[in-house]
């Protein structure tokens, strides 16, 4: 089977990819790009490298000299990391693509499309992220024992056109909202942050929506949540998370519903046909 790289971040999706792929029989190669990933990856992949994601030329070496053919990134590296890139001086390749984004600009889907370009310039297939994570992206129904309310569900369908439309933009992928008014929009501080900067705004109860964008590319940024999304919602007395169904990867699944049965959350995933 195939020999597969992994440019891994932040969270729990590089681990879930490296048990499915090896379940069908692939070898991994996996490089933390940022600090504080998953340590499962290091025993589980058959082999493992921490190269900074500014050392992209040693990154490239590293799985040219591995016989690495396909590559996925999964993981936070969220935007805001570029802006903490003094601490770490970029090796050459990494300054010229810095160069061409500053000609164009910083948004989300600029910067993985010149990451693309540079990985399959080198003559990499970027992978689908999705394409062995299938089965965390369920189709529309109630994950929990709390059930939406009318208004609730009102809710959902306003942040899910509201999160459309800041998809559309490439602001981000997540909203806040609560009686059909946003409390939060994603930005670069991330999901995560975004629900406990909207969650103290509403003061309880808000509605967490979160959607692919409307010309979502499967090769990077698909959206996805976890315990980090719940546990940020407990935090900030959220009481609904909606996700768009089949279309958003639903991780650890059964701790998070779980959880929110503890803390009475209600999740569901849907669809533009469902609401």
């Amino acid at each position: 089977m195939a020999r597969l790289g992994l440019l891994a971040g932040v969270g729990t999706l590089p681990f879930e990819f490296v048990q499915t792929a090896k379940k069908q029989g692939h070898e991994i190669v996996c490089i933390a790009v940022v600090p504080d990933v998953d340590t499962r990856l290091r025993s589980y992949s058959d082999k493992y490298f921490e190269i900074n994601v500014f050392k992209l030329n040693k990154i490239l070496k590293t799985l040219c000299e591995a016989n690495v053919k396909e590559v996925t990134m999964l993981g936070k590296v969220t935007k805001e990391y570029l802006y903490k890139r003094k601490l770490v001086i970029p090796d050459l390749r990494t300054v010229k693509i810095l160069n061409k984004l500053r000609k164009l600009d910083f948004k989300d889907d600029t910067i993985m499309l010149a990451l693309v370009d540079e990985l399959e310039g080198s003559g990499l297939k970027v992978m689908d992220q999705t394409k062995y994570l299938k089965p965390l992206m369920p189709p529309p129904q109630i994950f929990t024992h709390a059930m939406p309310s009318e208004e609730q569900m009102d809710d959902i369908a306003f942040g899910f056109k509201t999160a459309k439309l800041i998809g559309q933009m490439d602001m981000g992928q997540t909203v806040v909202v609560k009686d059909k008014a946003v409390m939060a929009v994603e930005a670069i501080e991330g999901t995560d942050a975004c629900i406990r900067r909207g969650g103290k705004l509403a003061g309880k109860g808000a509605v967490v929506v979160k959607v692919a964008k409307p010309n979502q590319d499967p090769r990077f940024d698909v959206p996805a949540v976890g315990l980090d999304t719940l546990n940020a919602m407990i935090e900030t007395k959220c009481k609904v998370l909606a996700i768009e169904a089949e279309k958003t990867l639903f991780v650890d699944r059964f701790d998070v519903m779980d959880k929110a049965d503890e803390h009475d959350i209600v999740i569901v995933s849907v669809n533009q046909e469902s609401l």
